[in-house]
């Protein structure tokens, strides 16, 4: 009998060890969830899939495919946390999950794809260019992931790394067919490298999340809204890179308009 009541607990153990277990205080007393949410890791995993994917397909020389892998994975980032959210599925399993795979598919396959596109011909500055974006998300999503909660949920501090990624794969999509020349390799470098400096600055961005998309809007919006797909179907790569290179742009300017507000105000006074 003891034997049997000993298995038992050995085997209890063994399962408790292979499974997810949160605790979560609810009332003021811990509770203990076992497993982890299908849904929302379900397309996390998509995600991963995807960025994972995009390497993968660079190393065999189709970038097309490499960047709208990383597109996908962005879809896919975004759908996540919304599901989660709505489905009231968040889970400290689910935030670290995501983040890791944010870092193959916004920080490491944008990275390995620029230097597999003309980055490797620049030598030691290419591979040198490539690091600089891949430890830029690295530290953007380290920071990100600590600041939760204390700062200003209008704005991102520093270049999302999911923006980041989609500058980087949107000049991979529309320059892959050019001849890669040693200039073309450099304007990839300052691209790749710039994006990485602005992931880890503290530039503010616009993070818009103060959209409600659950009130009305006129009918007109709609309109707008088949419009901007239209356009981005006619020449999507030209499209979505000039799209996201605005919104990278958005954050230094806003800052310089910032910073000479101030000093007016100063003079002012």
């Amino acid at each position: 009998m003891a034997d049997q009541n000993l298995q038992e607990k050995d085997e209890s153990a063994s399962s408790t060890a292979m499974d997810v277990v949160e605790e979560e205080l609810v009332a003021g007393a811990k509770v203990r969830h076992r497993g982890v949410y299908l849904l929302p890791n379900l397309l996390t995993t998509g995600s991963l899939f995807s960025g994972f994917y995009a390497i993968v397909a660079a190393m065999n020389g189709h970038f097309e495919s490499s960047a709208i892998a990383i597109f996908v994975s962005m879809i896919l980032d975004g759908l996540d946390g919304r599901v989660a959210r709505l489905t009231n599925t968040q889970s400290k399993f689910g935030a670290e999950y995501d983040s890791l795979a944010d870092m193959v598919a916004f920080g490491v396959a944008p990275g390995l794809v620029a230097f597999n596109l003309n980055l490797q011909e620049l030598g030691n500055l290419g591979w040198i260019g490539a690091f600089i974006y891949v430890a830029g998300a690295a530290l953007r999503l380290a920071r990100f992931n600590t600041q939760i909660g204390s700062v200003d949920k209008r704005y991102f501090v520093g270049l999302p790394s999911p923006s980041a990624a989609a500058v980087v794969a949107g000049f991979v999509w529309a320059f892959h067919d050019f001849e890669q020349t040693k200039f073309l390799s450099l304007v990839t470098m300052v691209v790749v490298a710039g994006a990485g400096v602005l992931m880890v600055s503290n530039v503010l961005y616009y993070s818009f999340k103060e959209l409600d998309l659950k009130r009305r809007v006129p009918f007109a919006a709609i309109l707008v809204m088949v419009l901007v797909f239209a356009v981005i179907a006619l020449e999507p790569a030209v499209v979505l890179l000039a799209g996201f290179m605005v919104y990278v742009v958005s954050g230094p300017v806003n800052a310089i308009r910032r910073k000479l507000k101030k000093q007016e105000a100063k003079v002012k006074v």
